[in-house]
């Protein structure tokens, strides 16, 4: 009995201090694991071919510009995540017509506000939409403008707010690092009512669609989470 009672004195003493022993590591490494936790601040930047929709006035061509930007990405345990991103894009397309050809040059500063899908943790679809504001415009053409629209006039022709989808994916092969691609795809229209540019003009620009033409441009990236 005393041995029996000795025993039940000590064994829980025995128990804590190896439930204690351990608790240690385990703190540290959680403080470890927290350390190495990103920021969810990054750096991305890649190239672009881009082209317009819905033009059916001339033969018209991707044209390969760069993109770069920084994003913002809250670190996620669960499946979905969110991502809002800051982009430089430069732009534009080729075009040729019968009796011109050249091509257009566009810059635009992009917001896109995307959902991030989790598939594994190397692994990353993402789904959302996007605003544009375009910077500047420059049109490249063996014909020359309109009499009454100089070259200086270029953004007269264009909307400078646009909107649209973008979805792609993502792939983090190490701790940091990130590649993706993406397609972008505008709703608004690229350029404006002719009659409100024409400014009594008989004649477009030879870069002038004759339908609605819309921004697409397919994204690919390399970039740095913080």
């Amino acid at each position: 009995m005393k041995k029996l009672a000795v025993l039940l004195i000590f064994l829980p003493c025995f128990v804590l201090g190896q439930n204690g022993q351990p608790g240690q590591p385990e703190k540290k490494d959680k403080k470890d694991k927290k350390s190495k936790t990103h920021l969810g601040i990054g750096l991305k930047a890649g190239l672009n071919f881009s082209n317009i929709t819905n033009a059916k006035s001339f033969n018209n061509s991707s044209r390969t510009g760069f993109m770069a930007g920084v994003f913002i990405a809250p670190p996620s345990k669960s499946i979905l995540s969110s991502r809002t991103e800051l982009i430089f894009s430069r732009q534009g397309y080729d075009f040729k017509t019968n009796t011109a050809n050249g091509n257009v040059n566009l810059n635009y500063l992009i917001i896109p506000q995307l959902m991030g899908i989790n598939i594994t943790k190397y692994v990353q679809l993402q789904l959302g939409f996007q605003m544009a504001y375009l910077l500047n415009a420059k049109a490249d053409s063996t014909s020359s403008f309109p009499p009454g629209n100089p070259a200086a006039k270029i953004m007269d022709y264009y909307n400078r707010f646009d909107y649209g989808a973008a979805g792609g994916i993502e792939i983090h092969p190490v701790s940091g690092l990130l590649i993706g691609a993406r397609y972008n795809v505008s709703f608004g229209d690229m350029y404006k009512n002719i009659s409100t540019v024409q400014n009594g003009n008989t004649q477009p620009p030879s870069f002038f669609p004759s339908v609605d033409a819309k921004n697409n441009v397919v994204q690919i990236f390399i970039g740095w989470q913080f």
